[in-house]
């Protein structure tokens, strides 16, 4: 089996927005969605929602594309939990946010999904990873700078981390 090292921020809401994420039904939700990426061959690294949208920290195999992997999470997720709770249905909005990050900032974004209900009420999100489509946003939230490496440097300096990496 080839080595692979791919995480993905995955962010996806509740159709129309609509609260249906609440404290019963949350639980159900996030176990379904767990209990398929790990049939898909996923590793679930963090896993968290807020009322109406789900973030998802994941490490998905190369022989799934992202799109197909979500989606079978998603209808699993709904298919189980309308099953057992038809009075209130969930559906998924068809937008959804991907995006990819290095083992380096792994860190970082899991602590940011394990915190998505915190950051909601404090108002201390971050935009890139709240995004789900995309329309324009105000500018500055879609790059970080570069890295910028000196000529002599910016070799060493590279190599290191990269030899930091595991």
């Amino acid at each position: 089996m080839p080595y692979c090292q791919l995480y993905y921020h995955l962010v996806w809401r509740v159709r129309n927005g609509e609260p249906l994420l609440t404290t019963t039904a949350e639980p159900l939700i996030l176990d379904y969605l767990r209990w398929r990426a790990v049939g898909l061959g996923g590793a679930v690294l963090a896993l968290e929602g807020a009322a109406d949208h789900v973030h998802l920290v994941a490490a998905i195999p190369p022989r799934v594309a992202v799109h197909s992997f979500l989606s079978q999470l998603q209808s699993s997720a709904a298919s189980k939990f309308n099953n057992r709770s038809p009075e209130v249905p969930l559906y998924w909005a068809e937008e959804f946010g991907a995006m990819t990050f290095d083992g380096k900032r792994l860190p970082y974004v899991i602590a940011y999904v394990e915190q998505q209900k915190a950051h909601h009420a404090a108002g201390t999100i971050i935009p890139i990873l709240e995004r789900v489509d995309d329309r324009p946003v105000a500018r500055g939230t879609l790059r970080e700078p570069p890295a910028v490496y000196a000529a002599e440097a910016g070799l060493a300096a590279w190599w290191g981390e990269m030899m930091g990496l595991e």
